[in-house]
């Protein structure tokens, strides 16, 4: 395609042209293949990279560092206790430092203005591993997984159901605004998009031929649907106390078998993941006898099922993300 992103952060996908997130789709694939054949692709050897982590995570910091140890990189991991960004040194000091010894870096956590100044201080690429606005690098996996099922993405029409406001909802209004997908947010009306997000996402939709839509019928939103997409519903940050409120506005949005009947019969089922699909976790255990509730966003059947994806999608998130930090710093 000749396009060339070298040096460029990756924050959020409004940064990015419609070429240019087909172009790292291009390139997700090819290094997969390289992959899955054993083909030894050590193309960053020398550079280093670190992971900045004021969130925990599991997905985002084992690809980012299966990612950087397959192109040959130096990979150091900062865990939320490790770092003095914040406490004893500024951001924008920890940034200036980082910038001197790394060619990158990766900051997973809360404000999206943080990794913003990472970006404007370090004078090296940042990459958005989560923010509580936005989680590009999970876009691109997502989408990648939409087209090793169907082929080309655009036209097809995806539905978030939860909270449509979280960082994940967010960035799937923005990819399909982007590349000319239907994208429905099914949500009860006070957990919508921000009114600002959705119309520029509407602006950008005039250009791609995407569809934007927001809608609280659950039946409507999923008939004739390709892809059927859901988040936990207390995001990571957010205080345990909203749980009961949570659980009783989002409840009749949980994806089901009776919900995955209505999309498409070659419909499949996506989760960015961790999912409260049964009692085997913590939480799981406590939202049960709390409330009685054997899964919460998802079933159990619907996520292991045939059309479940979100196992390959979550594989899918080390080859994207391999492909930003190829493109960015070959």
């Amino acid at each position: 395609m000749g396009l060339n992103i070298r040096g460029r952060s990756f924050l959020t996908l409004l940064d990015y042209t419609t070429d240019e997130i087909n172009y790292l789709l291009d390139l997700s694939a090819d290094l997969k293949k390289l992959k899955y054949t054993g083909t030894p692709h050590r193309y960053l050897e020398g550079k280093n990279i670190v992971l900045l982590f004021e969130k925990t995570s599991t997905r985002t910091r084992c690809s980012f560092e299966v990612a950087g140890y397959d192109l040959g990189m130096g990979v150091t991991y900062l865990d939320p206790g490790s770092s003095q960004m914040g406490k004893k040194e500024s951001l924008r000091d920890t940034a200036m430092v980082l910038g001197r010894l790394y060619d990158g870096i990766e900051y997973r956590g809360f404000k999206q203005s943080v990794v913003e100044d990472l970006a404007k201080y370090s004078g090296v690429p940042v990459y958005n591993g989560l923010t509580d606005d936005f989680h590009p690098t999970q876009m691109l996996a997502d989408v990648l997984t939409i087209k090793e099922e169907f082929g080309n993405v655009r036209g097809r029409k995806l539905v978030f159901f939860g909270d449509a406001r979280n960082n994940v909802a967010n960035s799937l209004m923005v990819v399909s605004a982007k590349l000319g997908m239907h994208y429905v947010a099914c949500a009860p009306q006070e957990l919508m998009p921000a009114k600002e997000l959705v119309e520029k996402c509407r602006k950008i939709a005039e250009e791609t031929g995407a569809v934007i839509e927001l809608e609280s019928d659950v039946k409507k939103a999923a008939t004739d649907a390709d892809v059927l997409y859901t988040d936990i519903w207390v995001s990571m940050g957010e205080p345990d106390e909203l749980w009961a409120k949570r659980i009783e506005l989002l409840h009749p949005y949980q994806v089901n078998q009776k919900v995955m009947s209505y999309a498409k019969k070659e419909a499949i089922f996506m989760h960015c993941l961790p999912s409260f699909h049964d009692r085997q976790t913590i939480v799981g255990k406590e939202i049960y006898q709390k409330f009685g509730l054997e899964a919460m966003e998802v079933t159990d059947d619907v996520i292991y099922g045939p059309q479940g994806r979100a196992f390959q999608e979550a594989e899918n998130r080390m080859h994207t993300i391999k492909a930003v930090l190829y493109a960015t710093l070959k």
